[in-house]
C-alpha cells in the first residue's frame, strides 16, 4: 500500500480535532485558525504600516478516500524565514515521507506554546465533513464537484488568514488538476498577492510541506476518532463487523470489507462515509445485497421542463471562452464574483 493511504493511530491530538469534536462527530464540516504568532506585526486599520510580510502554503489531505473528511490545510510565516526554519532547523517535507512520529512531533511542536515554530508561525485547516462532500457532488446534478470545493476550502481558508489582519504577499499551493487554470482562478480572487501554483508543491516549498503536515495529521485523527465513535455505537449484534477500516480508500481491501460489513438495510452508511463515490453506490444498488431500495413517488409532472432548461443555451458543446473552462474545472460552486 502506498505510503499516503496509511492511517496510523494518534500519538498527537491537535485543537484542530479536540476542540472540534462534536461538528466532527456529527458529520458537519468546520474551519479552525490558530493565533497569529507573536513574531508576526498584523495590519493595524488606523495605521499605514502592512505589517510582516509573510508567505503561506496550501495542501490537503484526504482528497480520495470513501471514508472521512478531507482536510485543507494552510501554512504561514515570514517570508525570510521560510527556508531556515521549516526546511534547514525542522525538515519539514512532504507528509507522506515522513514518517507518522515525525509528522505528530512536528504537529505538537507548531501547537505548543513555548516551541519557536509556535512563536514564529500560524496555521488553519478546513474539515470538509464525508457527509457534506457527498451532499454536494450528489446535489444539482452533481455540478459542485470535488474541484469547486476544495477551490471553496482554499478561498476560504486565505480569506481567514488576511481577515486575522496577517499581510499575506505570497501563495504556493499543491495543486489539484491543471496547475495553469488553479492559478488564473487564485489570481482573479486575490489580485494582490502573488500566487503559485505547481505539482509537488509539497516537496518544493517549505511551507507546503508544513500545510502537507498539518493537514494529514488532522486527517489521520479525525478518522481514528470517527470510527472509534462507531465502534462505541454499535450493539453486540454487529460482531461481524471489522474493527478497522484501514486507510479509508476504495482500493484498500480492509476498506471494501468493512463497508461490506457495516452497510445498514435502511440508512446505508454514517457521517464517515462519502455517499456520492462509486463505490458505496454500487454496493447501496447491488441486486440482492444487504440494502433494500424505497421508491418515492413523483408529483411533478414528468412533461415540464426544469426551470434552469429555459436559460439553457441551445447549439453549445462546450465550454468556448477561458472564464467557461474555468467554470467547468471547478463546477459551480466557487466564487462567480470572480468572473
Amino acid at each position: 500500500m502506498a505510503a499516503e493511504e496509511i492511517v496510523t493511530p494518534a500519538v498527537f491530538v491537535p485543537p484542530s480535532v479536540k476542540d472540534h469534536q462534536d461538528d466532527l462527530l456529527s458529520g458537519k464540516s468546520y474551519a479552525h485558525y490558530s493565533e497569529v504568532p507573536e513574531s508576526v506585526t498584523t495590519k493595524v486599520a488606523s495605521s499605514d504600516e502592512p505589517g510582516t510580510a509573510c508567505v503561506l502554503g496550501v495542501d490537503e489531505a484526504g482528497r480520495g478516500p470513501v471514508i472521512g473528511p478531507m482536510i485543507y490545510g494552510v501554512y504561514y510565516l515570514p517570508i525570510e524565514i521560510q527556508q531556515s526554519l521549516l526546511s534547514n532547523t525542522y525538515h519539514f517535507d512532504d507528509s507522506k515521507v515522513l514518517t507518522p512520529a515525525v509528522r505528530a512531533s512536528l504537529m505538537k511542536a507548531v501547537c505548543t506554546s513555548d516551541h519557536d515554530l509556535y512563536k514564529s508561525s500560524g496555521w488553519a485547516v478546513k474539515s470538509l465533513s464525508a457527509q457534506d462532500i457527498g451532499a454536494g457532488m450528489l446535489r444539482y446534478g452533481g455540478s459542485y464537484n470535488l474541484n469547486a470545493q476544495a477551490m471553496n476550502a482554499t478561498v476560504e481558508l486565505i480569506r481567514g488568514v488576511l481577515e486575522q489582519g496577517v499581510n499575506v504577499t505570497e501563495v504556493y499551493v499543491d495543486t489539484i488538476g491543471k496547475p495553469e487554470i488553479y492559478q488564473k482562478k487564485l489570481a482573479l480572487i486575490f489580485p494582490t498577492i502573488k500566487i503559485t501554483v505547481e505539482k509537488k508543491a509539497d516537496s518544493l516549498f517549505p511551507c507546503v510541506s508544513a500545510a502537507s503536515v498539518v493537514a494529514k495529521v488532522t486527517r489521520d485523527v479525525s478518522c481514528e476518532a470517527l470510527l472509534e465513535a462507531y465502534s462505541q455505537q454499535q450493539s453486540s449484534s454487529s460482531e461481524d463487523i471489522p474493527d478497522t477500516w484501514g486507510s479509508g480508500y476504495p482500493s484498500d481491501a480492509r476498506c471494501v470489507s468493512w463497508l461490506k460489513a457495516a452497510i445498514h438495510p435502511v440508512w446505508g452508511f454514517g457521517n464517515e462515509c462519502r455517499m456520492s463515490w462509486g463505490t458505496v453506490k454500487d454496493m447501496l444498488e447491488q441486486k440482492g445485497g444487504p440494502a433494500r431500495r424505497a421508491d418515492w413517488p413523483d408529483d411533478t409532472d414528468e412533461d415540464n421542463m426544469r426551470l434552469s432548461q429555459y436559460f439553457s443555451v441551445s447549439g453549445t458543446s462546450g465550454p468556448t471562452t477561458e472564464q467557461d473552462k474555468l467554470r467547468t474545472w471547478f463546477g459551480t460552486g466557487v466564487g462567480q464574483e470572480a468572473f
